[in-house]
């Protein structure tokens, strides 16, 4: 391409992206200015990409992990014809625009990764990355050969997750990643050198990453390091591109004050003067225009030969391509709930995480989008899927994730994979550990995808782990979270509609809380499937109502044998395997589970917040609202209150004396 061009392109988006923050008075214009020849040179000349079918398989991934200069993206989608208009770069950061502070996927066309907490993206991407390498090997097919670009800031490297994420990436040799590095040297609280003079080459070096250092600024080296970086095999490749922060705006280049602040109008128009842009507001030159509309209809060359291709592949191997589309698709088989109930039912006691291994076995079996693993931890979530290999560097065939100690990237490298809609993945830790990967639990919610977060030892009745070990506020914090289904099976049953349900529900993630100690297949006076679907369900006492004792997971077995302590009293038996669902359901409904004339217990082991809406605020709550401590599962529940004579005494004094 001709650097004339591109670099007029580059001072477009430079212009466009400091206008908007202007406009709207508040976002990052200093990290757009500083890498719009970046982003010039990968979107004109090497970036597949198609706005009239912006989800075709063939596409390369880009990714913002620099989230607030989201300026940048959105002056680049306009420019390349997604859909944003003039209209939309001027309503940046306002109600009910397509341009929020921050990218979001599924709101605004083009648009891969919602990136928000910084280094969130940087693993997305490596999640994007092995999604592609998967998909090719299981199919069997070099036609889905994503590429992941990326810009990345001081700020992502500075957070652990990235790190995290390089070190997985460099293990697995993800060469389809090609990550640019924004070295400004200023950060909001003034050059990074106060707090950050690492030298990043050799941590990715020693990463096993291809790294290169560059001027960012100089559109010839930016073309050669990129045109390396895609021909080089076996490692994953960064390029350390230097730049300077604010570049076009003559008082406030190089300097923190350009970081989060708007450039203010007289800043604004001396920068348009200094790059010898016109005066007119968010103008866009006719041949910048025409250079765009070029690069688009070279792509759509590209995307025809890929469509023709694919076309072909699928003609020759129609059962492989049934099963591309079945998994894209996210096709469940009627056979699939059948074979879990039936199954499962069976199990007489068992802890639920044993439960949930065997689950994971037959869904595995049904499901050819699911995969997953663990943070170092498979022997005790039971995570493995059996009939089937690790991903190694060598074979990506296989459906098992060897995250290792890495639960931050492993959150979010899951929500990469999810992003793509091709697969159902999951991840296992300890529930205690679930705030390791908060972030990611909360960004899937946002974005609505279907990542699984499977968490085992979900309780005090760790037992002799101690108070650092045993969760007792996680399950409620996890609830709070909007769009996030929080499931907490009782027994063998439950876990099968629970995991039903969580299939089933593609626009949501979901986090499945499973036991260490073993729990009876609950004695119910009826079921249907149906009920456990509802979120909570009547378990026993359909025509009992004095006494209700509402419970989750272990609590359940529990309620159970409290009842037949109170056998002189009407009690109800209710379990809620999913307070979020329940919570879907009509007031009659709930009202006809959970009467609120009658006396409510709740018995869970964690704290009570949040369960008031439920169960009311009269209920008595039998709850954990302090850590716990060490010693045996037993000896706890005895001192913490949670044995059936200790209930049934609770309930008798609560309510009969």
């Amino acid at each position: 391409m001709s650097n004339e061009k591109v670099n007029k392109l580059a001072t477009a988006i430079r212009v466009l992206s400091a206008e908007g923050v202007e406009k709207a008075n508040s976002g990052h214009p200093g990290m757009p200015l500083g890498t719009a020849d970046l982003a010039a040179v990968l979107w004109s000349e090497f970036l597949k990409f198609n706005p009239e079918d912006s989800k075709w398989g063939g596409r390369d991934r880009f990714v913002l992990s620099a989230g607030h200069g989201s300026m940048l993206i959105y002056s680049l989608l306009h420019l390349f014809d997604f859909g944003l208009k003039i209209d939309d770069l001027k309503n940046f950061r306002q109600w009910g625009s397509l341009t929020p502070g921050h990218p979001e996927f599924g709101l605004t066309n083009g648009v891969e990764v919602t990136t928000g907490p910084l280094g969130q993206g940087f693993a997305n991407g490596i999640g994007l990355a092995l999604s592609a390498k998967m998909l090719a090997a299981k199919h069997k097919t070099e036609l889905v050969n994503t590429r992941v670009f990326g810009i990345v800031s001081d700020g992502d490297l500075m957070e652990g997750i990235s790190s995290e994420a390089a070190s997985l990436a460099g293990h697995l040799k993800l060469d389809n990643v090609v990550y640019i590095y924004d070295d400004n040297d200023i950060s909001i609280g003034g050059s990074t050198d106060i707090c950050f003079t690492e030298d990043i080459p050799k941590r990715f070096e020693s990463c096993g990453w291809n790294v290169q250092t560059v001027d960012g600024h100089n559109v010839d080296e930016i073309r050669e390091s990129l045109e390396k970086a895609i021909a080089h095999k076996g490692q994953p490749s960064i390029i350390c591109a230097r730049t300077k922060i604010g570049l076009g705006s003559p008082n406030k280049v190089d300097t923190s004050g350009v970081h989060g602040s708007p450039l203010g109008s007289e800043e604004l128009a001396l920068t348009k003067k200094a790059l010898g842009w016109s005066e007119e507001s968010f103008f866009v030159p006719e041949d910048v225009t025409s250079f765009c509309s070029e690069v688009i209809e070279n792509n759509k060359k590209e995307y025809n030969e890929w469509n023709e291709a694919f076309s072909q592949w699928s003609n020759s191997n129609p059962e492989e391509a049934k099963e591309y589309k079945n998994q894209q698709d996210k096709v469940v088989p009627s056979e699939l709930e059948d074979e879990l109930f039936s199954e499962l039912g069976k199990i007489e006691k068992d802890a639920t995480r044993n439960i949930s291994g065997a689950a994971l076995q037959i869904l595995a079996k049904h499901l050819p989008g699911l995969v997953g693993g663990s943070a170092d931890l498979e022997p005790s979530t039971k995570t493995l899927i059996k009939d089937s290999a690790d991903i190694t560097p060598e074979d990506f065939s296989g459906r098992n994730l060897r995250y290792g100690v890495r639960e931050h990237a492993m959150g979010a490298i899951c929500n990469g994979m999810a992003y793509t809609g091709e697969w159902i993945p999951y991840t296992a830790t300890f529930l205690v550990f679930a705030d390791y990967m908060r972030h990611a639990i909360r960004l899937a919610a946002l974005s609505h995808i279907q990542s699984m977060f499977i968490f085992t030892h979900d309780s005090f009745f760790v037992g002799e782990d101690g108070p650092t070990h045993q969760p007792i506020e996680h399950t409620a914090s996890l609830r709070i979270i909007p769009n996030l289904d929080v499931y907490r099976p009782a027994d063998g049953i439950e876990v099968a509609a629970c995991y039903m349900m969580s299939v089933k529900r593609t626009n949501k993630p979901s986090a499945h809380l499973f036991t260490r100690q073993g729990l009876p297949l609950l004695e119910r006076e009826s079921f249907n499937r149906e009920d456990a679907y509802k979120g909570g369900y009547i378990v026993s006492g359909k025509d009992n109502s004095e006494v209700v004792l509402v419970a989750t997971g272990s609590e359940v077995a529990l309620a159970a044998d409290t009842a037949k302590l109170l056998s002189d009293k009407k009690v109800r038996v209710v379990s809620i395997p999913c307070v979020e669902i329940f919570m879907e359901q009509s007031q009659e409904y709930r009202d006809s589970v959970i009467p609120q004339d009658s006396n409510i217990v709740l018995l869970e082991a964690g704290i009570s917040t949040g369960w008031s809406s439920v169960v009311g605020n009269n209920a008595l709550f039998i709850t954990k609202d302090s850590f716990g401590a060490s010693a045996p599962a037993g000896v706890l529940a005895e001192k913490f209150g949670f044995s059936a004579n200790s209930v049934a005494d609770k309930i008798n004094n609560k309510f009969y004396c």
